[in-house]
């Protein structure tokens, strides 16, 4: 495939948990304090940094089985998605979560956090809906995208959901769930979708 003018493929996992590190703290000295200081902003976006090059490191092996993976793809409105993965199973968009040491449970409609509720399957579902309505619209074609959950560095994950609507899996078994699921896209029809994907374009950017 050509490279374009604004190729997506280029985006490295985090890039743009990268740019908000360095729009919070310009000076790399204070920046690297301010990783290990309590209370200090930048340290939640550090664990989300780790937790989408995990993610992003994962999604990497299944390049020789079919796959293709961007990241760090920017809307309009500043928002991004962390990683879409094309591949003979589909479209996946996926949200890398970073809870370390914690307590994950998901059950049919919502993930705790130690036991606190979160948004992180409205937020993914939302976001889902919403590449499914471009990549369709751009593609000409009905591309169904199914939200998933990337969980890393938890102490605990539980999954209680007989059929969930996203899926929700700890990072060291993202690849091998996602290449195992049925195929449902032909080699060509990956190809067309990932070339739409990568065009910074599609995403209004």
């Amino acid at each position: 495939m050509q490279p374009l003018p604004d190729d997506l493929a280029r985006n490295r996992p985090g890039d743009a948990v990268r740019r908000k590190i360095l729009e919070l703290q310009p000076n790399p000295v204070l920046r690297l304090i301010d990783r290990w200081r309590p209370g200090a902003d930048i340290r939640s976006w550090v664990d989300g940094l780790t937790g989408e090059r995990l993610t992003g490191r994962t999604l990497d092996r299944l390049r020789g089985r079919g796959w293709f993976t961007l990241r760090a793809i920017q809307w309009a409105s500043g928002a991004d998605i962390d990683h879409l993965a094309i591949g003979p199973a589909g479209v996946f968009s996926i949200n890398s979560k970073r809870h370390r040491g914690k307590t994950v449970w998901y059950g049919d409609a919502a993930i705790t956090v130690n036991g606190s509720p979160t948004r992180h399957i409205a937020v993914s579902q939302s976001e889902a809906r919403r590449i499914a309505r471009i990549l369709s619209a751009r593609c000409g074609v009905d591309v169904p995208v199914r939200p998933v959950i990337s969980v890393v560095h938890a102490a605990k994950l539980t999954v209680k959901a007989a059929n969930p609507p996203v899926l929700v899996l700890a990072v060291e078994h993202l690849g091998r769930v996602l290449s195992g699921l049925s195929p449902m896209l032909t080699t060509d029809q990956v190809a067309h979708i990932y070339g739409v994907a990568r065009d910074a374009r599609t995403w209004g950017s």
